[in-house]
């Protein structure tokens, strides 16, 4: 008699494992910064704001604490379900984006300028900034053409010049509002991306060479911007007038030395650096955190560039490799533009320091392309299976 163990009917068949596909984690790194960005930020509004806020006509300190942190809450909500959505289903929302857009841009016209320019649409309870939309529409754009252009974009007429066009026409939109910097951060975006995607050097040389004299030019027919030019060069000249917010600026940071005065000891804040909780909050940052506080946030700033690029060098496709690099630089040189403003090392202009800065539709639209970026990350290609790792 057989014993059981040898008779092939009693033998138990052999099992596969399954190998179920999962996403990527979260990564986690350019998670943290982007949240620690983020909750520095709203501190930082609130020590900026609080003085101001608390001796003017609203009489309440905690005000734009208040709106920043439900702007943060909103923002944050809204990051998480784009980390959670597949970055490819933007595609389809591409034509959509670029059409709403245009009105958006011309609809701040119907609204009364606020401090000369026209670049927001008061709702009542809030107010929308459409460039913010404009810079990363026009970052989509870009991706989802030139995920189909390929090698044709290799060629300046059909390469780059329609692509130099369509960006050109969203920036002078912008540019109508009075808002040079972020017309200038869309075409710079623009450049970055044509690059990265297989643009001859050489043709954008060319076009740079040609772009550049343009934006001198704007800046020196404008009366205000040749002012703030002036300024830039040697701020002390006026320092009661032009060179007034900018002086402010360097008082600030000077005053903070190395440690700072500490939170909320800032002096400048007091009705001399104009609305300190927006453009120049870098500045108090200087004051009350010191150098120790602003390298900390140029720190995070150059992690988040990384892990950013680290992405998009990781991305499983072409269209998901432009958009991490056209988010991340947008953010980049957002920050180091506006760094740059309020220690003097370039002409003031208005670009707000992203994540930190008080602005609703600022860091909204900041967070939900944060979350797009950690989407991408979690989608890059799972390595080969190595040979040999099969069951025998």
């Amino acid at each position: 008699m057989k014993r059981p163990g040898k008779n092939p009917r009693h033998k138990k068949p052999r099992m596969k494992k399954l190998r179920l596909k999962k996403s990527e984690p979260v990564d986690f790194i350019l998670f943290a910064t982007v949240l620690l960005l983020v909750c520095i930020g709203v501190v930082m509004v609130f020590s900026a704001s609080s003085y101001n806020s608390s001796n003017s006509s609203a009489n309440n300190g905690m005000l734009y604490f208040k709106k920043q942190g439900l702007w943060a809450i909103i923002g944050l909500s809204c990051m998480l379900v784009a980390m959670k959505t597949d970055y490819h289903k933007l595609k389809r929302y591409t034509k959509w984006l670029m059409v709403v857009t245009v009105p958006l841009l011309c609809l701040v016209f119907a609204f009364p300028p606020i401090n000369g320019a026209r670049r927001w649409i008061q709702l009542g309870f809030a107010s929308i900034q459409p460039s913010e939309i404009a810079k990363y529409t026009v970052v989509l754009y870009l991706a989802a053409s030139l995920d189909k252009k390929g090698e044709k974009v290799k060629s300046l007429v059909y390469g780059i010049l329609p692509y130099l066009l369509v960006s050109g026409f969203y920036a002078a939109m912008v540019l109508a509002e009075k808002n040079l910097s972020i017309a200038a951060v869309i075409m710079g975006v623009t450049i970055i991306i044509l690059y990265v995607a297989g643009a001859r050097l050489p043709h954008l040389a060319g076009v740079l060479s040609c772009v550049v004299p343009v934006g001198i030019a704007f800046i020196l027919f404008e009366p205000y911007r040749l002012k703030r030019l002036m300024n830039f060069i040697d701020p002390w000249k006026d320092a009661q007038k032009e060179g007034f917010q900018l002086v402010q600026s360097l008082l600030a940071l000077g005053s903070g030395g190395i440690f700072g005065e500490g939170f909320g000891q800032s002096r400048q804040k007091a009705f001399y650096i104009p609305e300190p909780h927006t453009d120049f909050i870098f500045a108090i940052i200087g004051e009350e955190l010191g150098l120790i506080g602003c390298a900390l946030i140029v720190l995070l700033f150059v992690i988040l560039i990384q892990r950013g690029l680290t992405a998009a060098s990781r991305a499983k496709d072409r269209f998901g490799r432009l958009m991490a690099v056209g988010i991340t630089s947008v953010i980049g040189i957002q920050a180091i533009i506006n760094m740059a403003v309020v220690t003097g090392s370039m002409p003031v202009t208005g670009v707000p320091l992203p994540f930190i800065s008080y602005g609703g539709s600022s860091l909204t639209f900041n967070l939900i392309a944060a979350g797009v970026l950690l989407n991408i990350s979690r989608h890059a290609p799972e390595p080969a299976e190595k040979e040999g790792n099969e069951d025998s």
